[in-house]
């Protein structure tokens, strides 16, 4: 009974295979998926996939999809989220964030967009009393301000989860006395991965949570060299089905069973997105929705 909190099926990667990767992952064990949105003209794709899939969604505009975006698609985002509030699939804002790993989006000019989107899409959260799904590469110091600013308000992020983590330990707990989870996946399924390893063995169990970031971020055993990419073999795609192997090593690095894992880290799941405990709960997701 795993959640995959972050999976982009959507993306052009899965193609028509889309339906067919969710019920190879549901026949797995996969009994939910978050499905979040990066760009606003992704928005309608996204929530009727979620409703087809019976998974749940997120709104918001991705930091590598901020240098094409305007404050009509921000106007947009507040638009949806109003208009789909009653919407029990819709659990959070995301996948929102910052990213000062790829070159460009460092340059000056870039750097103060992202900012800007990402406070805006913050209050958005605030305003519509969502927990958020967070972008964090080489971003956690300036992700954290942003939160902290927000928790001086009368109205504070409703916690969330911080997908892909990859910080150190002090970053990791502000994350979480700010209310947040920790996502992991297919990164931490790496020999070498020895840092990520020893922060994943060492956090709190109710820290947790589990994704696959499909169809990126693939596992070890999915993960093609470059050298072997350059002669022309394609990389591995990652699936929501890989969830329960990567929960498996993720929990012998842990000592656990992987099915005290899976319960762990859905409990974590619940808690850090209320809206898909509720559906949860509700056991509402149990199958494709035509």
């Amino acid at each position: 009974m795993w959640i995959d909190t972050h999976c982009h099926l959507d993306a052009p990667e899965f193609g028509a295979e889309a339906l067919t990767e969710r019920e190879r992952a549901r026949a797995a064990g996969v009994t939910w998926c978050v499905l979040p949105a990066v760009r606003v003209a992704d928005f309608d794709a996204v929530r009727a996939l979620a409703h087809r899939t019976g998974d749940a969604y997120a709104l918001g505009i991705h930091p590598l999809c901020v240098p094409d975006a305007t404050d009509a698609d921000l106007r947009r985002l507040d638009e949806a989220l109003g208009d789909w509030r009653a919407d029990p699939r819709l659990v959070a804002v995301g996948e929102i964030g910052l990213d000062f790993f790829v070159p460009r989006l460092c340059e000056p000019a870039l750097r103060a967009q992202q900012q800007r989107f990402y406070r805006a899409q913050l209050a958005l959260a605030q305003r519509h009393g969502l927990p958020v799904i967070l972008h964090v590469r080489r971003s956690a110091d300036a992700l954290l301000a942003g939160l902290r600013a927000q928790a001086a308000s009368a109205r504070p992020v409703c916690g969330g989860i911080a997908h892909a983590f990859n910080g150190s330990w002090q970053q990791a707990m502000a994350f979480v006395a700010l209310g947040f989870r920790l996502g992991f996946g297919g990164a931490a399924t790496f020999d070498g991965a020895r840092r990520l390893r020893a922060l994943w063995q060492a956090l709190p169990a109710e820290a947790l949570v589990l994704e696959t970031d499909a169809p990126d971020i693939p596992p070890q055993w999915l993960y093609v060299p470059a050298a072997q990419r350059c002669a022309g073999t394609p990389q591995g795609r990652n699936s929501p089905a890989e969830l329960p192997r990567i929960g498996a090593v993720l929990a012998a690095l842990r000592g656990l069973p992987a099915p005290v894992l899976a319960a762990r880290t859905r409990a974590n799941a619940c808690a850090a997105l209320p809206r898909l405990g509720a559906l949860a709960g509700a056991g509402t997701g149990s199958g494709v929705v035509t």
